[in-house]
């Protein structure tokens, strides 16, 4: 096998409810998700041995649990079902997603990893296998299967693919705090039960954007309750000519701000690295 070079994109929520706690301790949430051109880089070979080699690298490599991450469990689960039999791999993932950020890097970094093998080693899982195995990974890795728009419905977590692309002007503000998700779930006690009023696979951008204004996440309060930090971010960004919203992405504790154009999005972002000039950020389209 020669070497393999993966683009591992991440999420952003562009809304996120939290419709009720399931019995297993997980939550069920209704949320908008898209994906912006800020990736982490997966190199992959096939080696001769009896062990994986398995190493980060990156601005944002420190902390990774190298014998319990979600790289170690997608090869576990494969070997488990009997999949990769005798197979090891050096796999090495360049970290340029911030981790702890809402931004799903380790998530994505599974199910781009499980896709990999899925179609590279000829693998014959059906899709409710798939998404099975995606699921036991972690909660979100099933949205990452596939790099389209996409609405977890709320109803078992059943993911709905939207063809259309939403091209909104997005800046990321990473704080350099390390959001725990399971603090913030255990903690969160905003829940929504209303019902969204808008049909996604409609192409109206001015529709969407009213949508997305009304909508919130309601895991902010929590974030901005531990990390104050995110509270001061988002009100920065509000504040801003052009700023159609702002709020966390995922548990945090990332911030994200959607500008009416990418002009106004880089000014801002500049004057975030004034305000807080260790802060990390980022501006891009998103799909």
């Amino acid at each position: 096998m020669k070497k393999f070079k993966i683009k591992s994109f991440c999420k952003i929520n562009l809304s996120l409810r939290v419709l009720k706690k399931l019995n297993n301790g997980y939550h069920s949430i209704r949320s908008l998700i898209t994906f912006c051109d800020l990736y982490d880089i997966i190199l992959i070979s096939k080696i001769h041995g009896t062990k994986d080699q398995i190493n980060f690298s990156g601005k944002f490599k420190k902390g990774i649990n190298k014998k319990s991450n979600t790289i170690v469990k997608v090869l576990d689960l494969l070997r488990e079902k009997n999949f990769l039999r005798k197979q090891f791999f050096k796999i090495n993932i360049k970290k340029n997603i911030p981790q702890g950020s809402g931004l799903g890097g380790g998530s994505g970094n599974a199910a781009n990893l499980l896709n990999f093998f899925i179609l590279k080693m000829n693998l014959k899982l059906t899709n409710n296998q798939i998404k099975k195995t995606a699921n036991q990974i972690g909660s979100d890795v099933p949205v990452f299967l596939k790099k389209k728009n996409t609405l977890v419905t709320g109803k078992n977590n059943n993911l709905l693919r939207l063809n259309h692309k939403f091209k909104l002007n997005v800046l990321i503000v990473y704080p350099n705090i390390i959001s725990s998700t399971q603090r913030i779930y255990k903690n969160n006690k905003v829940f929504t039960l209303s019902k969204p009023q808008i049909n996604f696979r409609k192409k109206n951008k001015k529709q969407l954007m009213n949508y997305l204004k009304s909508e919130k996440n309601d895991l902010e309060k929590t974030v901005v309750k531990f990390y104050s930090k995110v509270g001061e971010i988002i009100n920065i960004l509000k504040s801003q000519k052009g700023c159609h919203f702002s709020r966390v992405t995922g548990s945090g504790s990332a911030c994200i701000g959607v500008f009416s154009d990418m002009r106004t999005a880089i000014l801002t972002q500049k004057l975030i690295k004034i305000k807080f000039p260790n802060y990390w950020s980022f501006v891009s389209k998103t799909m």
